[in-house]
């Protein structure tokens, strides 16, 4: 259930990283943990942690579960 909930929140943040030349892509959800790869101009950005953890985890965890950790996948 909560996956879903996930999956639909990433698929509507995909939208502000897709207009800046990126793009994200799912690797897996175990409960609360998240594990993403970031694609595109994302994938090789500076800021690619910073966009994980400040903004990626942050939505869901308010939006989803405050639980909830976003790792990136390599």
């Amino acid at each position: 259930m909560m996956d879903q909930e996930i999956r639909d929140v990433l698929e509507e943040l995909r939208g502000a990283l897709q207009a800046d030349g990126g793009d994200l892509e799912v690797v897996s959800i175990e409960g609360t943990d998240v594990q993403l790869r970031l694609k595109g101009a994302c994938g090789c950005c500076p800021h690619a942690q910073m966009t994980l953890k400040n903004g990626i985890e942050r939505i869901l965890r308010e939006r989803v579960n405050e639980e909830i950790v976003v790792e990136r996948a390599e």
